[in-house]
């Protein structure tokens, strides 16, 4: 299996720099999701391992071997990188059964008859689309078509699979059961998965690593949870996340080692980080996950209901607390009538503690009230 490397990749667009300077190593066997906002610069970066989009500086390296190099003039054909791509819109043949276009790809590689059908048989069990073999793609649902893209980029047992937001045009349901079966998928071929997506729950639930961008530049690149729990900067940590996280101003007055008081929703708190503090200003930014502020009777905030979204297993509550607005989620269905008192309690050891001028983490811990 392939290990890929970006070293030093920027792409402009004459005076636009879709992505800048973007170092990035891609672990054999990884499934590693490109996200961010639209215009961020992921599809860019996967159409340039893939061999689609010329970097204008920088080295690519798949599986030992310089696919790119700006300096030397290097720049491999995408049929020389021995990758697999599947798009958006599936680009299926329509006037093909779905044996013909799983087997399209084989043909043109000489591949003789018997070995074709053994590879398409092994193909349509795997992705479970074995009573359509003969059926064409206006005969599919949307999830059939997605299953015989999938078949047919498979098909010539490629080192990597790139996928461009594969799962975009698909009802939320199907969706989700997509979800399920790429993983096992993933699990099944083991290769290396390069997926991209604006959507953080299918990098939260797929991803071995996240490659989080933002304007072209990288934000964080790490496993999910760790993006979910220790985001670099206050954009991971309101991109990841959903009901987003809370960011509420606050004034550093007193710091001793890893200890920090605040001035917080005007009261004193005590900040305890679990590792000494990144250096910072004396203004920051406390960033709370939802579940870090539960409602109790004897909770130590104190604020107004806003609105109450119940949603069956859980239900999501914002609190006006002070002049900040604040989002709690509660197991369970509950409902609070609009301008009722509420009491927060705050939570967690993962609450994070931001500079208010670089929006960058400067530590991680616990806050008491």
């Amino acid at each position: 299996m392939p290990h890929i490397l970006l070293e030093h990749i920027t792409k402009r667009f004459d005076k636009f720099i879709a992505v800048d300077d973007l170092n990035l190593e891609i672990q054999d066997r990884g499934f590693i999701t490109l996200l961010g906002p639209s215009g961020c610069g992921k599809t860019t970066t996967l159409r340039m391992i893939a061999g689609l989009e010329t970097p204008t500086e920088g080295r690519i390296t798949i599986d030992g071997a310089v696919v790119f190099d700006a300096e030397k003039g290097i720049n491999l054909p995408p049929v020389k990188r021995d990758i697999g791509f599947l798009f958006q819109n599936y680009a299926l043949w329509p006037h093909m059964t779905v044996y013909q276009n799983i087997a399209f790809g084989l043909e043109n590689l000489k591949w003789s008859k018997a070995d074709i059908r053994t590879r398409v048989d092994e193909l349509l069990a795997l992705l479970k689309i074995e009573p359509f073999e003969k059926r064409y793609p206006s005969e599919l649902s949307g999830g059939q078509q997605q299953r015989v893209a999938i078949a047919r980029t498979l098909a010539p047992s490629p080192k990597v699979l790139f996928m461009d937001e594969p799962l975009s045009n698909l009802d939320a349901k199907l969706r989700q059961e997509m979800r399920t079966e790429l993983k096992r998928l993933h699990s099944d071929t083991n290769s290396t998965f390069v997926y991209v997506t604006h959507d953080q729950l299918e990098a939260m639930t797929l991803s071995t690593q996240v490659c989080l961008m933002s304007n072209g530049l990288l934000q964080q690149y790490a496993p999910p949870l760790t993006v979910y729990n220790q985001p670099a900067n206050q954009f991971v940590a309101e991109f990841v996340g959903n009901p987003t996280m809370n960011f509420v101003p606050a004034d550093i007055t007193e710091e001793s080692g890893q200890r920090v008081t605040l001035q917080f929703l005007g009261r004193t708190a005590v900040f305890r980080s679990r590792e000494a503090l990144a250096p910072h200003g004396n203004r920051a930014i406390v960033g709370l996950r939802p579940e870090f502020l539960p409602i109790r009777e004897n909770g130590k905030l104190s604020g107004i209901a806003y609105s109450t979204l119940p949603s069956g297993m859980e239900t999501t509550v914002k609190v006006m607390v002070q002049d900040s607005m604040m989002t709690s989620v509660v197991f369970g269905s509950v409902d609070y009538a609009v301008d009722q008192t509420i009491q927060l309690d705050v939570i967690g050891e993962n609450i994070i503690l931001f500079d208010a001028e670089s929006k960058n983490s400067i530590g991680i811990g616990s806050l008491e009230l």
